[in-house]
């Protein structure tokens, strides 16, 4: 379902404070433009899996997934697709396995961010990470003609922008509420022993996918664990060009 929030008129995407204990959101109760891109997630995925043939698939992949080897001698004018596959590859999935874990944690970490900086900072944001993660990606892949796909790195850039004020010092996260917590300077965030661990264990799943431990999204895919970690520093360090809170601190 998407929300409206009643104190956005007034307050903006961080709401109201002046109450001292804001009301709490249903739990299924997802910001809108959260709903939509899982919306087209699904959308598109049940597009590939089930209506279209095999020849069209494919198409769809070498048009809207990103494969690094198109840019080593790529001419945009003739290689259009250069333009917007940075960014639509993250619309893809491998499969459904793939689309339900990226649609539980966007749920999980996307409404939350969502709901601090609102709808039209949220699609900026996913666009620059998704353009972040592919870079990244590319830097370690230049040469390679298999096609990147996946939210992932979206994701992983939504959780490093959580980072930065979704855990309070005391106590674990909760989603409902946490986009009202305070913006936290980097200093403030490295003194934050929930953070610490939050970051520590994440940076270690994505080592052990680095190694191949942790299989991937199907039979024949790798994780691609450097999109990840180029999402998750975007998110971390460039939070705060997005972040409209009433605690931002923009010297941070």
């Amino acid at each position: 379902m998407a929300e409206r929030q009643p104190d956005q008129e007034n307050s903006g995407p961080a709401g109201d404070w002046s109450s001292g204990q804001p009301p709490r959101q249903p739990i299924f109760n997802l910001p809108a433009v959260v709903t939509w891109a899982t919306f087209a997630m699904w959308f598109i995925h049940v597009a590939r899996a089930y209506v279209l043939t095999n020849e069209q698939n494919i198409f769809v992949l070498i048009h809207g997934a990103f494969i690094p080897i198109r840019y080593e001698s790529v001419s945009l004018f003739t290689d259009p697709a250069a333009f917007w596959t940075p960014v639509t590859y993250s619309l893809l999935h491998a499969n459904f396995a793939h689309l339900i874990v990226n649609t539980l944690w966007l749920i999980a970490f996307g409404a939350v961010v969502a709901r601090r900086i609102g709808t039209q900072r949220f699609v900026i944001f996913w666009i620059l990470s998704a353009m972040a993660s592919a870079g990244v990606y590319f830097l370690f892949h230049e040469e390679s003609g298999a096609p990147m796909i996946g939210a992932s790195g979206v994701i992983s850039a939504l959780m490093g922008a959580a980072a930065r004020f979704a855990f309070p010092r005391r106590g674990g996260f909760n989603r409902l509420n946490a986009h009202r917590l305070p913006y936290q300077t980097l200093q403030e965030t490295l003194a934050n022993r929930t953070v610490i661990t939050y970051v520590v264990v994440w940076f270690a799943i994505n080592a052990i996918a680095a190694f191949g431990l942790l299989g991937g999204p199907g039979p024949d895919a790798q994780i691609a664990w450097e999109a990840h970690v180029g999402g998750f520093l975007f998110g971390f360090f460039a939070f705060r060009f997005f972040d409209v809170g009433p605690h931002f601190k923009p010297a941070a």
